[in-house]
């Protein structure tokens, strides 16, 4: 992976996502920060590569629980200053819990605060370089993207993976989602990329088959809407299981009750929780990250 001086990918596992660092003579600055649970290990990591300086700044993509579950420990022992989208900051600033994404996902995230904020056009200089701004609707309607024309590298978040995206969220509970995601993988495609760090997964250069492996899952879930909620609920409950290792299978019926993303995205799939759930749990030991022993659903991924 080339990358360029001064910039370095703490490359997670799919609990926590990437962190980008750039350290440069002027400022040392972190893109994403990761899940709750693994922040004193995103402290860890960052220490380690800083070699005693402070971080400086902490840049979110998005506010998802994965993206920015470190922030408040990061701010506590640095007081870095804090940007996130713009479109979130009266949220965070409430501390809103109904405008904001963790209880609807069963998800945890610490209260943090940010100082200012990133918007579409914007422009940021990380480690000596000019990176654009770009907003990303789609998978978070208020994500942000960073590209850097000079070297040709896009820090993508969840807008693009090397085999797909994020859950497209808001058209779980009848927003537009869909469209906005075939639109930023366009807005990628016209972009000179060479390289792409994502939220998830290790970075890749293929980024032709990864847009076009992006756009086959797109069309796929696009085309029946039920599609997208049984990922997601797959995709929430995988996440809890890395999180917990553990799920009793009763216990998730109460989270598909106390959850509203995981509310709305069964309701698409119109069936009872006792016979949605094992099939879920069925699902997830198929595809190898998980196995059953009773009523028990266990980690293996």
């Amino acid at each position: 992976m080339d990358l360029p001086a001064g910039m370095h990918v703490l490359e997670r596992g799919w609990l926590s996502s990437n962190n980008i660092l750039f350290v440069d003579a002027q400022q040392t600055a972190l893109v994403d920060s990761g899940y709750l649970s693994h922040a004193p290990q995103t402290l860890a990591l960052v220490q380690h590569t800083l070699q005693g300086r402070a971080l400086d700044l902490l840049i979110n993509t998005h506010l998802h629980s994965d993206h920015c579950g470190g922030n408040a420990l990061l701010q506590r022992t640095y007081a870095c200053r804090t940007l996130i989208p713009h479109a979130d900051t009266h949220a965070v600033a409430a501390w809103d819990h109904a405008r904001l994404p963790y209880e609807s996902t069963g998800q945890a995230c610490e209260q943090f605060t940010f100082d200012g904020s990133i918007n579409d056009g914007d422009e940021l200089v990380l480690a000596g370089l000019r990176w654009q701004v770009l907003a990303a609707p789609g998978h978070d309607p208020h994500s942000m993207v960073l590209y850097c024309p000079q070297e040709g590298i896009l820090i993508s978040a969840d807008a693009l993976w090397e085999h797909g995206f994020g859950v497209i969220f808001p058209e779980l509970e009848g927003e537009s989602g869909f469209a906005e995601q075939a639109a930023i993988l366009q807005r990628i495609q016209e972009l000179d990329v060479r390289l792409v760090i994502p939220g998830h997964g290790a970075p890749f250069s293929d980024v032709s088959g990864a847009l076009d492996r992006a756009r086959s899952r797109l069309d796929y879930l696009s085309a029946d809407t039920r599609r997208n909620a049984r990922n997601a609920l797959k995709v929430m409950l995988a996440f809890l299981l890395l999180d917990k290792q553990e799920l009793y299978l009763p216990a998730i019926a109460q989270e598909l009750t106390r959850n509203r993303i995981m509310r709305a995205s069964a309701a698409q799939l119109e069936m009872p929780a006792e016979a949605l759930i094992p099939q879920l749990a069925q699902e997830l030991v198929r595809a190898g990250v998980a196995r059953l022993e009773g009523e028990r659903l266990i980690n293996t991924g």
